[in-house]
């Protein structure tokens, strides 16, 4: 089973289910949902298995699978695993089926006749099929092509399957809302076209490709850039560098390129919102760590401290606005800047601490906001109202509910012992090696989050039982199987992250051996041993 094509097994599997969902008549809306949801599980075993099957120390991309697809351009079907990615696929495939389940009876108001379940469900596996592709991508084309394709599902799922309203201004909201969306990835997604396309001209003036053509082989080029035989000056890189920047920042999002984020994640269903926070956005800092420190590695240096100080501010702009936020989805949404501003702080303080931390961050990320977002949508639909002054007392009527959402909401504040504590101890470790002063402004934030975290559960959840509350009802069975991985999770990784470390310290280390970055020396002198000679003084 050595030369069992795995990873396309693992991104086409869900494009199969997504047909098959589609295929079933409109009539069977239970079954689509289940035939979804045993696809997307189906895809976490898969892998599942291929974190059995990965060695840590082995090569450093592995279940490499390479073929011809557009040889007059140099570009290829080629794909392969690093420990980074793995971890990104395992969040991935783990989060989707608890998604599809949580939007178990997300539906908008449309007509009788349209097959809302089915789009929907399929939609969704589309996504993911999208990203994970991305993931496994060793070909800068093939990339692209799906770092852009994965704009066109999540923009019908803003804009077509958002929460149930007869407003027709509300209506219109989601659909701008998706358009913002669509155009900010866009054009980010065309900078990043024109750069893919300069990279392609310097590997074909260099011959790196077969004949006259270039090449798009992520590993060539990577091989050609930290040798220099690019043979383009800094001004070249530099710009190409920016171009792959720029869309990355879109996506993840960075200050000030984040506008479009909370606008879609309460335009969206809080499973597409999740699904767009915790997943797709990845894809943008994934494409940080990989393509721009490792196709431009001059460049990176050269612009860290401008990406550093636009991620201390993110990280406190996030956090600032997030405590004057009324509605309890959009105060969610503007979290995720924050943490976004730290998961980048690491991946360009350029040190092994620093982009562990950021790698971890992705993961730890995805799942704390997973789980906040998803209660707190649960408690959205029984009370019709995203208004934190609607709540009050919800504790004492929905006991479950008010415990699963403190948990989730100590995690995105970084409470130690939940998962979230150790990334962001990492990062901020690594960062203050290198800019010691960024660091000391960014912890900043971790008062700010106990701060709009503890005073949300408090006007929500404590006090006496507002009216309109009295005929809130706990987690359903249902809510509880997704809710309840989500905060093991958390728990787990937050007392013994090594596994997951595992996969992620030698991936950094050949990160940073391949650009040729060493961590900082450490400042203070070493401590001589006891007895050694000190300059003759005893002599």
């Amino acid at each position: 089973m050595s030369d069992y094509p795995w990873l396309t097994t693992l991104w086409l599997l869900p494009v199969v289910g997504a047909v098959a969902v589609l295929l079933l008549p409109a009539s069977r809306r239970t079954l689509a949902r289940g035939l979804a949801f045993g696809v997307a599980s189906a895809v976490l075993v898969l892998g599942i298995v291929l974190a059995v099957r990965f060695e840590p120390g082995g090569a450093q991309y592995q279940f490499v699978e390479s073929h011809e697809w557009i040889p007059a351009f140099g570009a290829g079907y080629t794909l392969g695993l690093d420990g980074i990615a793995l971890v990104l696929v395992l969040l991935t495939t783990a989060l989707v089926p608890l998604l599809i389940l949580a939007g178990w009876n997300d539906e908008r108001e449309v007509g009788s006749g349209r097959r809302v379940s089915h789009t929907y469900v399929a939609l969704t596996l589309l996504v993911e099929a999208m990203v994970l592709i991305s993931f496994v991508s060793l070909d800068i084309l093939l990339f692209y092509v799906f770092f852009e394709a994965m704009l066109v599902p999540m923009y019908f799922l803003i804009g077509g399957f958002g929460p149930r309203s007869a407003d027709l201004a509300h209506r219109q909201q989601r659909s701008r809302a998706a358009v913002k969306f669509l155009l900010y990835n866009l054009f980010g997604g065309l900078i990043m076209l024109a750069a893919v396309i300069g990279l392609y001209v310097l590997t074909a003036r260099q011959g790196l490709g077969s004949g006259s053509s270039g090449t798009f082989d992520f590993r060539t080029v990577v091989a050609a850039a930290n040798t220099g035989q690019l043979g383009a000056g800094p001004a070249v890189l530099n710009a190409l560098f920016l171009g792959f920047m720029f869309a990355f920042a879109v996506k993840a999002p960075l200050w000030p390129l984040h506008t479009w984020l909370p606008d879609a994640a309460v335009a969206a269903t809080p499973s597409s919102a999740v699904l767009m926070m915790a997943v797709v956005d990845k894809v943008g800092t994934f494409g940080m760590l990989r393509y721009c420190l490792l196709l431009f590695p001059d460049a990176s240096g050269t612009y860290a401290p401008l990406v550093i100080t636009l991620a201390v501010i993110g990280i406190i702009y996030g956090a600032l606005l997030a405590i004057g936020q009324t509605d309890v989805m959009r105060l969610i949404a503007y979290t995720s800047i924050s943490h976004f501003g730290f998961i980048i702080l690491g991946i360009f303080a350029m040190t092994s601490q620093g982009q562990t931390g950021a790698t971890l961050y992705m993961v730890n990320h995805g799942i704390s906001t997973a789980a906040l977002f998803l209660i707190a949508g649960f408690l959205v639909s029984r009370r019709g109202t995203r208004a934190i002054a609607a709540y009050g007392g919800v504790q004492k009527v929905a006991p479950v509910l008010a415990g699963t959402f403190l948990i989730a909401g100590l995690a995105t504040l970084s409470l130690p012992g939940l998962a979230p504590f150790i990334s962001e101890f990492l990062v901020l470790l690594g960062t203050f090696t290198r800019y010691g002063f960024a660091a000391v402004i960014a912890t900043g934030a971790l008062v700010l989050a106990a701060l709009y975290v503890l005073w949300m559960y408090q006007r929500m959840m404590t006090g006496p039982v507002k009216e309109g509350n009295e005929r809130l009802y706990d987690l359903v069975p249902r809510e509880v199987a997704v809710v309840l991985p989500l905060i093991a999770a958390l728990l787990f990784l937050g007392i013994y992250p090594k596994p997951v470390l595992d996969f992620i310290n030698p991936a950094v280390g050949q990160t940073l051996t391949t650009i040729g970055v060493h961590d900082p020396a450490p400042k203070t002198p070493a401590i001589p041993a006891a007895g050694a000679d000190h300059g003759g003084a005893h002599k």
